[in-house]
């Protein structure tokens, strides 16, 4: 490395002038699909749980005090902002928000907390439309996660219906 070499680094670093940003004086704006913290609107919520169900941090929180009121709670705690949530809400209750500066001291700065209140069908008091036979075959039961503790918990039960799903098979379970 000669004396030379260094003056010419040293000269195209001069010409470039400023490379580093002025940050904390002068924030830049976001891109246009920068995925923030996720906001969520009660009064567009019907509270289906999908967000609950895709969040792959398990993050949202759902809880079923009886078949009316329902509570979906965000952690934020260790939430990546993937977006799932917004992506996977039928009614875009759930919008990811421009703010990327998201410390704090107190980690409930960070939670939201919904509580619904689910309408129930006049005639059978369910909540949501009959499932199809392909549904029926998955875990049914209400959500119970833990919101106290703020805990995931997988509290349903599963069951087969009395009468065979295909007619054509029997099958005799001893």
């Amino acid at each position: 490395m000669s004396l030379l070499s260094k003056i010419r680094e040293t000269v195209l670093c001069l010409k470039a002038g400023r490379v580093t940003l002025p940050y904390p004086a002068e924030p830049r704006p976001v891109p246009p699909r920068f995925r923030g913290r996720p906001i969520f609107d009660a009064a567009k919520c019907i509270g289906c749980a999908g967000c609950a169900n895709n969040c792959p941090a398990r993050e949202i929180l759902v809880h079923d005090i009886c078949q009316e009121l329902r509570i979906i709670q965000y952690l934020g705690r260790r939430c990546t902002f993937c977006g799932r949530c917004a992506d996977v809400c039928p009614e875009k209750a759930i919008t990811m928000s421009h703010d990327f500066e998201t410390a704090t001291n107190a980690i409930a700065d960070l939670s939201q907390r919904l509580e619904l209140f689910m309408s129930t069908c006049q005639r059978c008091g369910r909540c949501f439309p009959e499932p199809s036979p392909l549904e029926r075959l998955k875990l049914k039961g209400y959500r119970f996660d833990d919101v106290a503790s703020e805990r995931w918990v997988f509290h349903s039960k599963g069951y087969l219906d009395t009468e065979s799903t295909v007619a054509d098979i029997r099958i005799d379970l001893d």
